[in-house]
C-alpha cells in the first residue's frame, strides 16, 4: 500500500523497480511538510476521507490539509460523481497520497477499513443525499459506499457531513435514514441551513469532532462548567461598562475538555454553536453568577472560572444619559462566583484565574497562591496582562495546583494553553 499511496506507478512495459527508485529519490510528497504544524492531536492517526458529488467537494482540499496540520495521515476515496466536481489530482495534492476512485485488486476498502484495517476513522465530507440513503440501506455500488459498509462491519468510527439542497434535506426518507445512521453509531455533523441550502459545516467544527472521537477520552463521564469572556454592565440603553477579554481562552478550554470526552457547558455572551458543547448566554455579572449556580445544581464535577467577570456594576438608567457635561456613575461591587460556588459546593473542583498587571513573577505567584488558599481552589492560572494576553490570540501563564510546589509555565497560542490546563485537570480526578 505504501508504494501505491505515494502516487508513482510503473507504466505498462516499464521496469517496476525503476519506479520505486524514482519514488525514493523524490521522498515524501511536498504536502506532507505541513504535517503537525498546528498541533499533534491527530498524530499517528490514519483517516480515510470520502468525497461525493456535492459542490461542497471544493472544500475538501482545505479539510484534508487541516487534518494533516493536526498530525493525521489522510487518504482520499471518491465517487465517480465527485470526480466531476474536483479532479482526483486535486485531492492527491491535498492529501499527499494517490486517490482511490475505483476498487481494484488491492481491495482497498478492506485494507483500510476491514477487521484488520489500518485506518482509525472514515469521514464522508461532503455527503450527498444519494450516498447517505445508499449507506443507510446497505447499497455498496461506489467506492465511498463500499468503504462505509466495510467500516460498519469492522466497527471503525464513521462521520458523515451532509451537504445538499434544503428541500432534499427535509425529505422524510432522508430524515428517516439519517436517524437510522445515528442509531447505528454514525456521527452526523451539520448541516448548516442557509440560503435554501443544507451547507457543509465549518471545517473547524469537523476537525473538533474528529479530535473528540479519536482522543483518549480522559474526561469521559465528567461534567464541566466553563465561564468565558467579558461581562457587560449597562449604563443606559446604549452605553456599557465591560473589559477587553476576548473569550478565546474559555472557548478553547471548552473545546479541549470536549475533545477529552467531557460533557461541557459554556457560559458566555457569545455564540459558539458547536456540536457537543452546550451554551448558556449571559451578559451581566449578576446573570453570570446566577446562571452558573443554578446550572451547578444539575450536578457537575468541575467549574473552570475563566470569564473576566466585572468587579463592579452600575446603576442603570432607563433612558439615554446626556452626552454633554460631567457624568458621575455610582459603581457597586459585584458578587464573586468562585466564592459562592465554593460555599454552596464544597466538594466541587474549581479552577480559578488570577490576572495582574506589571508585577514581578514572584508577586504574581504569591497573589495566585493567596487566591487558591482563600477559596480552596484546586488550580489557579495566573498571568500578567500588563505584558499581554488579554484580547490576544496568545498568552503567557503559570499553572499552580493545590498541594504541590510544582508550577507549570506555558506560553503560546491559547489553544495550547487550554490543552495544558485540561491535562492538569485530568490529574485531579
Amino acid at each position: 500500500m505504501e508504494d501505491r499511496s505515494l502516487g508513482v506507478r510503473a507504466a505498462s512495459g516499464s521496469n517496476p523497480d525503476r519506479s520505486i527508485m524514482v519514488e525514493r529519490e523524490r521522498g515524501p510528497h511536498p504536502t506532507l511538510r505541513i504535517k503537525g504544524t498546528k498541533s499533534h492531536s491527530l498524530l499517528g492517526k490514519k483517516i480515510v476521507l470520502g468525497v461525493t458529488g456535492s459542490i461542497a467537494a471544493v472544500k475538501t482540499v482545505e479539510l484534508a490539509r487541516e487534518l494533516i496540520r493536526h498530525g493525521a495521515d489522510v487518504y482520499g476515496v471518491m465517487s465517480e460523481a465527485a470526480t466531476e466536481i474536483i479532479h482526483p489530482y486535486t485531492l492527491h495534492y491535498a492529501t499527499g497520497h494517490e486517490v482511490i476512485t475505483k476498487l481494484m485488486g488491492n481491495i482497498e476498502h478492506v485494507e483500510f477499513l476491514g477487521m484488520e484495517g489500518s485506518a482509525d476513522l472514515f469521514i464522508i465530507a461532503p455527503c450527498t443525499a444519494n450516498t447517505l440513503n445508499k449507506i443507510a440501506t446497505g447499497v455498496s455500488d461506489t467506492p465511498v459506499t463500499a468503504f462505509a459498509t466495510t467500516a460498519f462491519g469492522s466497527g471503525i468510527p464513521i462521520i458523515i457531513v451532509p451537504a445538499m439542497h434544503e428541500s432534499i434535506y427535509k425529505s422524510p426518507v432522508l430524515i428517516e435514514n439519517l436517524e437510522k445512521l445515528r442509531i447505528l453509531g454514525v456521527t452526523v455533523i451539520g448541516p448548516r441551513i442557509e440560503e435554501g441550502l443544507a451547507k457543509i459545516v465549518d471545517i473547524e467544527e469537523i476537525i473538533l469532532t474528529v479530535e473528540h472521537i479519536l482522543s483518549p477520552q480522559k474526561l469521559a463521564g465528567k461534567r464541566i462548567l466553563i465561564t468565558s469572556g467579558p461581562t457587560i454592565e449597562p449604563i443606559d440603553p446604549i452605553r456599557i461598562l465591560t473589559n477587553r477579554s476576548s473569550g478565546r481562552t474559555g472557548i478553547e478550554l471548552a473545546k479541549a475538555a470536549y475533545k477529552q470526552g467531557a460533557e461541557v457547558t459554556l457560559v458566555h455572551s457569545k455564540e459558539l454553536n458547536v456540536m457537543g458543547i452546550q451554551e448558556l448566554r449571559v451578559e451581566t455579572a449578576h446573570e453570570m453568577v446566577d446562571t452558573c449556580l443554578n446550572e451547578l445544581r444539575n450536578g457537575y464535577d468541575a467549574l473552570i472560572s475563566a470569564a473576566a467577570i466585572s468587579d463592579f456594576t452600575v446603576d442603570r438608567s432607563d433612558v439615554k444619559l446626556p452626552s454633554t457635561g460631567d457624568l458621575q456613575l455610582h459603581l457597586t461591587p459585584t458578587r464573586k462566583l468562585i466564592e459562592e460556588a465554593r460555599n454552596e459546593y464544597p466538594e466541587l473542583v474549581i479552577v480559578g484565574f488570577k490576572a495582574e498587571t506589571n508585577v514581578s513573577k514572584e508577586e504574581l505567584l504569591r497573589r495566585a497562591t493567596v487566591k487558591m488558599e482563600r477559596y480552596n481552589l484546586e488550580m489557579v492560572v495566573a498571568n500578567d496582562i500588563g505584558k499581554g494576553g488579554i484580547g490576544t490570540a496568545e498568552n503567557d501563564v503559570y499553572i499552580l495546583r493545590k498541594g504541590t510546589d510544582d508550577i507549570k509555565h506555558v506560553n503560546g497560542a491559547k489553544r495550547i494553553i487550554a490543552e495544558e490546563i485540561v491535562n492538569e485537570l485530568v490529574d485531579l480526578f
